[in-house]
């Protein structure tokens, strides 16, 4: 009989835009006792996730819960439940993922209209008003926090164009909840997806969502059709299909996480214990001090990149807390320095996709990996390599400048 190994994965530190280090009292939850889907204790559970999804989500929602599966599952969930065929969807592109939200929307079978914008830089607020206002889309689905080019977009202002043009806003914040302001209710959000392997600092496998009532009456329209329940004229609307999923279905997700508990899955009973304690540390740290967190940790890596006279990349206007972008020095092999980093010192950041690939390099600051000695480790392993491949700098003034930008805090 072959015979395989003890599993014994090796200890990293992972300063990549995702997934992050996990924060050992998450991992210390995963290991109680499984408890059945339906006992009190577990609903108790998922009625506590849900509320404090309601706060890290910055909302009064009713439903805020998490679609069992990786990130991606979220978004597909959301697009799937509200996306009709033939309905105008409006996305704005500006790195890779805009374009993940188009190939999504068109397997729903909608009318994809795009803006992009050059890699780098973001949408003003204003641009996007304008293609609603002369698109008059049904939904406009965007990307809060770009990882692919480490840029923000800012969603003031979108969501009152969107209720003149009677279409619902669907933002991706997979990359920036809980470690950046996510504010559904403030800005006006119909629908946020979220993802836990980022600045949650939980493994992959959940996507908690939150949607408003705007989004759930469009739900709940299509249920009825598909349950046969609407009546002459509505009933041979052809614009409202059911909708094409089992899996993630939003209404019937819903109906499983309300007090009826109609049976839908079998939860993922050991990532909710995970998510539960990943959002439960998220608010004994509190969201203000948390962003603050995310924010010094960027000064000090920035303070550093510079201090090696590397260049950042993209517009700084639009740059993410959690991911910063570095232009890799001509002459410099990217991937042979990642491959240092990671075989010498066990550091690991990564590259990027598309046009940016072999151009930069990412290090994201998220979650748990979002630590002084972090951000120090990585500074003095990233220069020590830099060194050993002939690039020329002037040896600790990166990790000195990080810790002048702690010194004033």
């Amino acid at each position: 009989m072959k015979y395989y190994r003890d599993l014994a994965p090796p200890p990293r530190t992972i300063m990549t835009p995702g997934p992050v280090e996990v924060d050992p009292r998450v991992l210390r939850a995963m290991s109680y006792p499984i408890l059945g889907q339906f006992d009190p204790e577990f609903t108790a559970l998922m009625n506590e996730t849900m509320d404090m999804l309601r706060s890290v989500f910055m909302t009064d929602n009713k439903w805020a819960y998490p679609v069992d599966g990786t990130s991606r599952s979220g978004i597909e969930a959301v697009l799937v439940s509200l996306i009709e065929p033939g309905d105008r969807v409006l996305v704005p592109i500006y790195g890779r993922f805009g374009h993940l939200l188009v190939e999504i929307s068109k397997r729903c079978g909608a009318e994809v209209v795009t803006l992009e914008k050059e890699w780098g830089s973001v949408f003003a607020p204003e641009e996007i008003v304008a293609a609603i206002r002369k698109f008059r889309p049904k939904l406009v689905a965007v990307v809060h926090g770009e990882t692919s080019t480490g840029r923000l977009q800012p969603l003031e202002g979108i969501s009152e164009a969107c209720r003149e043009a009677d279409a619902l806003l669907v933002v991706d914040a997979v990359a920036t909840i809980g470690g950046v302001k996510v504010a559904a209710d403030e800005w006006g959000i119909d629908a946020v997806i979220g993802g836990t392997q980022k600045c949650l600092s939980v493994p992959a496998g959940l996507a908690p969502i939150t949607y408003n009532s705007r989004a759930e009456a469009k739900l709940l329209k299509r249920k009825r059709i598909e349950r046969g329940l609407l009546m002459g004229d509505e009933a041979q609307d052809p614009a409202f299909r059911p909708i094409q999923s089992n899996y993630l279905d939003l209404s019937q997700l819903q109906d499983y996480w309300s007090p009826a508990r109609l049976n839908h899955h079998t939860e993922a009973t050991t990532m909710l214990y995970a998510l539960r304690e990943g959002l439960r540390l998220v608010l004994e740290e509190g969201l203000e001090e948390r962003f603050a967190r995310h924010r010094l940790q960027e000064r000090a890596l920035v303070a550093g990149i510079e201090a090696m006279g590397l260049g950042l990349y993209g517009d700084p206007a639009s740059k993410m807390p959690v991911v910063t972008c570095i232009e890799i020095p001509d002459g410099i092999d990217g991937e042979a320095v990642r491959s240092m980093l990671l075989g010498d010192f066990g550091i690991e950041i990564a590259s990027s996709f598309g046009p940016l690939k072999g151009r930069i390099w990412r290090i994201g600051t998220m979650g748990y990996s979002c630590s002084k000695r972090n951000v120090l480790l990585t500074l003095g392993a990233l220069e020590a390599v830099l060194l050993r491949h002939g690039c020329k700098l002037e040896a600790g003034a990166a990790v000195q400048a990080a810790m002048d930008v702690y010194k004033m805090g």
